[in-house]
C-alpha cells in the first residue's frame, strides 16, 4: 500500500468531494421545497390532488435512481422538440441532469416521509386549532406543518445520508465527483485499496458531520417528546 499516491492527488479528491456535496445540497434543497406541498395534496382526501401525487412517488420511489438518470440524461436527448427549444440548455448538461434526477428522486422519499407525519399529526392539535377558528391554511401553516416537521427528523436525517450515496451515480454520466475521482486515481496508478478507502474515508466523515447535525436537531426540536 503507498498512500502516498492519495497525498499527491488530493486537488483531485478534494475538487470531486466539492462537486459531491454541490450535488447534494442543491438537490436536497429542491427535493425538500417540492415535497412539501406535495405532502399536503398526498395527505388530501380528494382523490382527484391526491393520487396524481401518489402516482409520481410511486414511479420514483418503484424504480432505480440510475435509471431515472439515464432517461433524463440519455434518453430525453432522442426528442427532436426538446433539443431545438430552451430547455436544452439545461437537459445537455450532465450537471444539471444529474441534478433533476436526484432533486425528484429525493423529492418523492420526502413526500412519503412528510405525509406519513402529517397524517400523524395528533386529532388533539388539529381540534385545537379548529376551535379557534383558524382555516385550514393556517392550521398547516401554525400547527400541521410545524409538528411534521419535526417530528420527521429523524426519517429525513436518513434521507440525506441516503442521497449523499447515491451521488456516486453522477459519475456514470460523466461527471467527476468524490467516487469519480477515486476511480481516475485507481486507473492512472492501479492502486484500488489506496483509492476507494480514501474515498471512503471521506464519505464517512461526511455521514457522521450530517448524523451530529440531525442528532443536534432532534434534540432541539424534539426536547419536549423526551421529558
Amino acid at each position: 500500500m503507498d498512500f502516498s499516491i492519495i497525498f499527491d492527488n488530493l486537488p483531485l479528491l478534494f475538487k470531486g468531494l466539492g462537486l459531491t456535496l454541490q450535488l447534494l445540497a442543491i438537490s436536497l434543497v429542491i427535493g425538500f421545497v417540492l415535497a412539501i406541498p406535495l405532502a399536503i395534496m398526498a395527505a388530501s382526501k380528494n382523490a382527484w390532488i391526491r393520487i396524481p401525487v401518489k402516482v409520481f412517488v410511486y414511479i420514483f420511489r418503484g424504480t432505480p435512481l440510475l435509471i431515472q438518470m439515464f432517461i433524463i440524461y440519455y434518453g430525453l436527448a432522442q426528442f427532436d422538440w426538446l433539443r431545438e427549444s430552451v430547455l436544452w440548455i439545461v437537459f445537455k448538461e450532465a450537471y444539471w441532469c444529474a441534478i433533476i434526477a436526484f432533486a425528484l428522486n429525493t423529492a418523492a422519499y420526502t413526500t412519503e416521509i412528510f405525509r406519513g407525519a402529517i397524517e400523524q399529526t395528533p386529532k388533539g392539535e388539529i381540534e385545537a386549532a379548529q376551535a379557534c377558528g383558524m382555516s385550514r391554511w393556517d392550521q398547516y401553516r401554525h400547527i400541521i406543518l410545524p409538528s411534521a416537521l419535526r417530528r420527521s427528523i429523524p426519517m429525513y436525517g436518513n434521507e440525506v445520508i441516503f442521497m449523499l450515496h447515491a451521488t456516486v451515480l453522477a459519475g456514470v454520466i460523466t461527471l467527476v465527483d468524490l467516487f469519480g475521482a477515486a476511480k481516475i486515481i485507481n486507473s492512472r496508478y492501479y492502486a484500488p485499496f489506496e483509492s476507494f478507502i480514501s474515498a471512503g474515508i471521506f464519505y464517512l466523515a461526511l455521514t457522521f458531520m450530517i448524523v451530529f447535525i440531525f442528532k443536534l436537531a432532534e434534540g432541539h426540536f424534539l426536547k419536549h417528546l423526551k421529558r
